[in-house]
């Protein structure tokens, strides 16, 4: 191999007049094998290379193969490389020539027929070319280092040609130039064989639950390429096929003389027969692969007749529609079997989100009620008597999570979120949209900062104040005085995290309009009082304790959390209104469950239900009597759950609970809201009726235990 590489001058106009200074000097070689190797002109001539230089030229010249080249396909084509960088340097400078060789092994594109001889040469030889423009702008050829004019080349059947990957050369066997190898001194004569025809076997793959044929062809020889697929009523080309959803692709052996194609088909597609018989339907399919041996452009076809049955399926399917506060929700099964789930708003429906909405169900379906400011629906618009709520149910196939359904229906609901009483009392309800996900609605206040929401979640936040407070104004009106409030955000930092998300600002005017001309009589009398009122003394202090036994006379302290217990141990809970000498006083728990995070609204596991225990797990409810510490047991609950066993998490039990109770004060002379007044008689019956969300009644207080290590025995 030998490289030949010109010099530039600093001037390239003078170029034979200033030739490059002679001071320059070749220092080092760096040969690319691909890595890099270097040596000095002396060890790389001790090597067998030949390096000189002239002021305008230099030359270098490699055994082939030598220690220092290497093969690389280029399109196809083995290709012998050389590759190098020259470094020369003087007293003060440095410079270097990129210098490299490329050149076709023996066997590299050649390829031979009975008549002729083609060589492939790539147009495009990468270790040669560096620069992404690239313009072939010239090919010759030439026989025996002579370069050959047009009209040679015709007289001898030659043929230059180009395509989009390579030079082509073709010369016919016998033609001017060429030498034929004498076998007469081999000591055994080729013996070739009759050709026998194989057809290529195809396959049917097919797995009638895709709704898709798939058809294997092969094996076939590496140089067999698919040009079409036929069905009786058209020809495609692969381009075509493509475009029409079917899947075309090749698999080569290991060891490189064969191939399989696979073709797929969709059910769907209109080459695709269908009829239906006894709850089933058959697909058919008849198709001819049309084949091309190269490099002849030789063409055989290979036919496919494919069949496939389909059970016919019923998908599930969800229906919504609206009440005057509630969305009613119908989910039909669809084929007995078929596995589903169902996502209310972005949340799985689980077991006891399920009883939290008050399932009902049978054979063919079941139905929710989902009420309007639930956590799983969205608010969409707030104006000033109604509200636009939103649900959103989706249908899911589990094993691939694809979509079956989704159903998403908007509705008004009238519902006052102001309310102004005649004591001058104002109520207001701020609940988050849609498009401000990010508001914390117990971050809203009134124009008063200090005046934050009376009650709040992560849905809505409920404010109480009178038309004299909370940087309330007022305006005198023709017959009228108007009281004007606002809610909004008025922290600095939930200020720049809004801003941050970019998202629009909240704020909700709050205005109440009192007739002042209008003159009320008022009629009253006087009875002896039923009961005596009870302790308003501050907030109430509701305290949830864990005992170490049925005795509740000693309890887990606080510094020995987390407390573990195994499976099969009981838990002794007890709730406690602290402070109170009311006997009258009586402390009920509405709502008792379990989380595996501290978040009390994360998936959760139903203990007590409306002040019931819940059919599914033995909750065990503790009488309190005048006791020791107790001196009043109406204001002290206990209950005893003797395990934990998440229903989606049976097989890894060994995690962290947390126990959640919303309690509410009652007077138990006179019970009449409906968290006091519980009768658990038939707890079947309390489990499927209608019931108060949790939180969703600003008298509750939320208490909280755990975290509790719960382990396997």
């Amino acid at each position: 191999m030998e490289v030949s590489v010109k010099k530039a001058a600093p001037n390239p106009q003078k170029a034979a007049e200033q030739p490059m200074d002679t001071g320059f000097r070749i220092a080092t070689v760096v040969f690319f094998t691909p890595e890099e190797r270097v040596m000095q002109v002396d060890e790389a001539q001790s090597n067998g290379y030949g390096i000189s230089s002239t002021p305008t030229r230099l030359v270098l010249r490699s055994p082939n193969p030598s220690r220092e080249t290497y093969t690389k396909d280029v399109a196809g084509v083995p290709m012998t490389v050389l590759s190098t960088s020259i470094i020369f340097e003087t007293m003060k400078l440095t410079t270097q020539l990129y210098a490299g060789a490329a050149c076709p092994q023996a066997q590299g594109g050649v390829f031979f027929t009975e008549t002729s001889i083609r060589w492939f040469l790539p147009r495009r030889i990468d270790p040669l070319i560096y620069s992404k423009h690239f313009r072939l702008l010239e090919a010759n050829m030439g026989v025996d280092g002579r370069k050959l004019e047009a009209t040679e080349m015709s007289a001898r059947n030659y043929s230059l040609t180009f395509d989009d990957l390579y030079v082509i050369v073709e010369i016919p066997i016998g033609a001017a130039g060429c030498h034929i190898r004498s076998h007469a001194l081999d000591a055994f004569l080729p013996v070739e064989t009759p050709l026998q025809l194989q057809p290529p076997q195809v396959t049917d793959a097919t797995v009638p639950k895709e709704k898709m044929f798939k058809a294997l062809i092969g094996l076939v020889g590496f140089d067999v390429m698919l040009k079409n697929i036929s069905s009786p009523s058209e020809v495609l080309s692969l381009a075509d096929c493509i475009g029409r959803g079917f899947k075309v692709f090749d698999l080569m052996s290991p060891n490189g003389c064969s191939k399989v194609y696979t073709v797929e088909v969709p059910f769907t597609d209109r080459v695709v027969g269908q009829r239906k018989e006894m709850g089933v339907t058959i697909y058919t399919l008849h198709l001819t692969f049309g084949f091309l041996v190269l490099p002849k452009h030789a063409p055989f076809t290979a036919t496919a007749y494919l069949r496939a049955k389909l059970e016919d399926i019923a998908l599930p399917s969800v229906s919504v529609s609206c009440g005057d506060k509630n969305f009613y929700v119908i989910v039909k099964y669809g084929t007995k079997g078929f596995n589903f789930q169902t996502i209310m708003g972005k949340r799985m429906l689980t077991g006891s989100l399920a009883q939290q909405y008050g399932i009902m169900a049978n054979d063919t379906h079941f139905s929710l009620i989902v009420p309007f400011s639930a956590a799983d629906a969205t608010v969409e618009a707030v104006e000033l008597s109604s509200i636009k709520s939103r649900l959103d149910v989706t249908l899911r196939y589990p094993k691939t999570n694809k979509t079956i359904e989704v159903f998403s229906l908007a509705c008004n609901f009238i519902t006052k979120l102001i309310e102004c009483f005649p004591n001058g009392t104002i109520t207001a309800i701020a609940i988050t949209l849609e498009s401000v996900p990010s508001l914390n609605p117990r971050r809203l206040t009134l124009r008063n900062s200090t005046c934050g929401p009376t009650y709040s979640n992560d849905q809505y936040a409920y404010f109480v104040f009178t038309a004299n407070s909370c940087g309330t104004t007022r305006k005198f009106l023709p017959n009228m005085m108007l009281y004007e409030n606002e809610i909004s955000v008025t922290d600095g930092l939930e200020l720049r995290k809004l801003s941050q998300s970019k998202e629009p600002e909240f704020e909700l005017k709050v205005f109440c309009y009192y007739d002042i001309n209008t003159n009320q009589a008022i009629g009253f009398n006087t009875r002896p009082r039923r009961s005596e009122p009870y302790d308003a003394r501050g907030e109430m202090q509701v305290e949830m304790r864990v005992a170490l036994d049925d005795s509740y006379s000693v309890f887990q302290r606080v510094e020995d959390n987390p407390i573990t217990k195994y499976l099969q141990q009981p838990l002794y809970f007890e709730v406690e209104l602290m402070g109170s000498c009311n006997p009258k006083v009586s402390l009920e728990l509405a709502y008792c469950w379990a989380t595996l995070e501290e978040d009390k609204m994360s998936p959760r596991w139903n203990l007590i239900v409306n002040g019931c225990a819940n059919s599914r797990d033995p909750v065990i409810f503790h009488s309190v009597l005048p006791k020791g510490r107790v001196h009043y047991p109406s204001n002290v609950k206990r209950f005893e759950v003797p395990m934990f066993a998440f229903a989606e998490d049976k097989d890894n039990l060994n995690r962290q609970v947390f126990v959640h109770c919303e309690v509410v004060i009652c007077d138990v002379r006179n019970p009449v809201d409906a968290a006091c007044n519980v009768q658990c008689s038939d707890q079947d019956n309390t489990m499927n009726g209608q019931k108060l969300a949790v939180s969703d009644y600003p008298g509750f207080k939320h208490v909280t235990s755990g975290p509790i290590i719960i382990m396997s025995p």
